[in-house]
């Protein structure tokens, strides 16, 4: 295992230049494809007899030396056995950009509150801390579009995966309309929290009155997990189009009950559409 681990390190890499991409593709090679790729080349290059460094990450020239040389490293072992990683891990409730997450929580909580008609808005400002609102902004993708994705949760009170990658939709006579009265603000009260991703929703109506909703704990973090019907809502809402409605409810089925399979291969038909 420590062999693994030094050959995966030694294939990290992956620079920011992958923000660039107008198609949003590249970031899931960046984030996941490229890291299980150098895992699995590491798991069979030891399988096939390779040796090599038994402490990758101590000792000089450390994969810690190359990439954090002011990493706090006690993080590392920090009440291990006692908390546990995957079980903190973020899922998006809203199929967009992450700095989006917050403005369409936001929206949802006040649309929960109260029927609001397209008609009657005039305004909706979100205010965004600086570092999150130049990523989202007037973007050309109407997934990373913050202005765009405001106006489809406005007029279809949600965002599914398929209306946050409808892009005919972006030249949506209702859509630009309502896209229209949407202006992000950069916040410097949001800027100075950060890495906390909140948001501030403001939504004035033609009477005048004012619907507001501040989020501080994204829906679908640590701080604020989906209960499990929104976990399985989600997945749903990706899976179905691809697997059908059976196999999409087998497959979560069979995942919530990981623990009764005994062979992970009985998991392969379950992941292939009918």
């Amino acid at each position: 295992m420590r062999w693994v681990l030094d050959y995966t390190a030694q294939q990290s890499s992956g620079i920011g230049a992958w923000t660039r991409d107008t198609a949003h593709i590249e970031k899931s090679f960046v984030f996941a494809g490229m890291p299980a790729r150098s895992g699995v080349t590491a798991a069979l290059m030891v399988q096939a007899g390779c040796t090599g460094l038994d402490d990758i990450f101590s000792g000089p020239d450390n994969y810690f030396q190359a990439y954090a040389p002011n990493a706090n490293l006690d993080e590392l072992t920090a009440q291990l056995g006692e908390r546990y990683e995957i079980a903190r891990t973020n899922i998006k409730k809203w199929s967009v950009g992450s700095p989006i997450q917050a403005p369409l929580d936001a929206m949802s909580n006040i649309l929960s509150k109260r029927a609001v008609d397209p008609d009657e808005v005039k305004s909706i400002v979100v205010r965004l801390a600086h570092t999150e609102a130049r990523v989202v902004d007037n973007r050309e993708m109407p997934d990373i579009c913050l202005q765009h994705m405001i106006a489809v949760m406005l007029l279809d009170k949600a965002a599914s995966f398929q209306a946050a990658h409808d892009q005919p939709r972006m030249s949506d006579p209702a859509v630009l309309r309502a896209r229209a009265k949407v202006q992000l603000i950069p916040s410097d009260e949001l800027e100075a929290l950060e890495p906390a991703r909140q948001a501030i929703v403001e939504i004035t109506l033609s009477d005048g009155s004012v619907l507001s909703d501040r989020v501080t704990a994204v829906r679908g973090t640590a701080d604020n997990p989906m209960p499990r019907d929104e976990v399985v809502g989600k997945c749903r809402d990706l899976m179905e189009p691809v697997l059908g409605k059976a196999k999409a409810t087998e497959l979560i089925e069979t995942v919530l009950g990981i623990e009764k399979v005994k062979d992970i291969r009985e998991l392969r038909g379950v992941l292939q559409k009918a």
